[in-house]
């Protein structure tokens, strides 16, 4: 139970407790923190208890049940093999029961608690027996070493683990489902670039100043966007960004104003730039936009605080916008929009992704992955998913439909 507990415990967890002020807690993570000790300790009160009820079932209960058996008739022969035969066998199902079986369930239901209550008697008998524990331990090191074993592994938890507790603590009610979608969202959101995060140039709506004041108050009533970036004499030269509030009314009016006075400098990040420091950039500007460009100087497309809202929540649904990024067909299909993050359709879907592929939405997997435009109805099929193009916008990938192939 002692050895089960140390092992199965979450150092964060008993991290928390020790911290908190208990001692047994910081004794267990002493024992956990040393596992040669500490194994060799719980193997020399394994080993004890080995002898010691081995000798007393043989030497006293055996002999015993023996003397009792020729009393009552039995001859000597027949008494010694029924009385210690039966003591050894009660004493190996007791052992299995109450030493093993039971105690390592116990263990595991709530392995902490355990392993807090036992560290003190586990740290005396350490330390009672602390020369046989340092020849226990130092042989088993020379050992592994002659087996060619590292030391332990220092690598911490790893995000598939992190992935798997936060699943865990989904099933048992302690998160709600969307609480665990957005924790994922979180992670995903943290391995992301620029360009995932991006509304890509041809989707960005944008103040031309080569338009008249009178095309651009046009726009500007019509839009649905507080702010809007500004262009100036081509597709590349962006000249900053304006809010919409500051100059519908003087235009309204039909002021004499310089539109171009109104824009403000927003912060600019390369479309390979972490989403971390994407956040940081947007966080630092009261823009509340960063604007993207690639290593050659163009204008890539804009990331607001929104985007970065819907890359950890998901997308939300706009006034006449009703496509969802997937949709489950009733043969088990799906319907998959090309613009879906690459990451989300992993994670919702399962389909075959490589996690250092330099694409970021579904739309570039099938390029990646035919190295070319495709054409309407073209499929093939990777790691038993079926993908077909169904629909094209133009030269972009609309809708992909994704089928896992059946098992034969």
């Amino acid at each position: 139970m002692s050895e089960l507990a140390v092992v199965s415990s979450r150092p964060a967890r008993l991290k928390v407790l020790s911290d908190k002020g208990s001692r047994r807690a910081r004794m267990a993570l002493n024992l956990a923190e040393n596992p040669g000790r500490f194994l060799s300790t719980v193997q020399i009160g394994i080993t004890l208890v080995g002898v010691l009820s081995g000798a007393f079932s043989g030497a006293t209960l055996g002999l015993r049940l023996t003397q009792w058996l020729q009393e009552q008739g039995l001859s000597t022969a027949i008494a010694e093999g029924l009385g210690v035969g039966s003591v050894v066998v009660a004493i190996t199902y007791a052992s299995l029961i109450i030493g093993e079986l039971v105690p390592k369930q116990i263990a595991l239901r709530d392995p902490e608690k355990v392993a807090c209550r036992v560290a003190p008697a586990v740290t005396i008998l350490s330390k009672v027996s602390a020369p046989l524990v340092w020849l226990l331990d130092a042989s088993g090191r020379i050992v592994l070493k002659i087996l060619g074993q590292k030391t332990k592994n220092s690598e911490g938890v790893t995000e598939e683990e992190v992935k798997s507790i936060i699943a865990e603590a989904e099933s048992a009610g302690v998160l709600e489902k969307e609480e665990k979608n957005m924790i994922s969202g979180v992670m995903r959101f943290a391995d992301r670039s620029a360009k995932a995060l991006m509304t890509p140039r041809r989707d960005v709506e944008m103040i031309d100043l080569s338009d008249s004041k009178q095309e651009i108050l046009q726009q500007i009533r019509g839009t649905r966007r507080s702010r809007l970036p500004v262009q100036g004499n081509d597709a590349d030269s962006i000249l900053g960004v304006i809010f919409v509030k500051d100059i519908i009314e003087p235009l309204s009016m039909n002021q004499d104003i310089d539109i171009e006075s109104f824009a403000m400098i927003a912060p600019i990040v390369t479309d390979n730039a972490n989403a971390l420091d994407v956040l940081k950039a947007i966080r630092a500007s009261t823009i509340h936009m960063a604007l993207v460009f690639d290593e050659y100087g163009h204008f890539e497309g804009v990331i607001t605080s929104g985007d970065i809202l819907e890359a950890i929540t998901g997308v939300f649904q706009e006034e006449g916008d009703h496509e969802p990024s997937h949709v489950q067909r009733q043969d088990g299909s799906w319907l998959v929009s090309g613009w879906m993050p690459i990451d989300e359709f992993a994670d919702h879907i399962g389909g075959p992704v490589d996690p250092n592929a330099d694409y970021e939405t579904l739309a570039g997997f099938v390029l990646n992955t035919l190295n070319r435009l495709p054409e309407v109805g073209e499929t093939f099929t990777i790691e038993g998913w079926i993908f077909e193009v169904v629909d094209m916008d133009g030269r972009r990938i609309d809708k992909i439909l994704v089928t896992p192939k059946p098992i034969e």
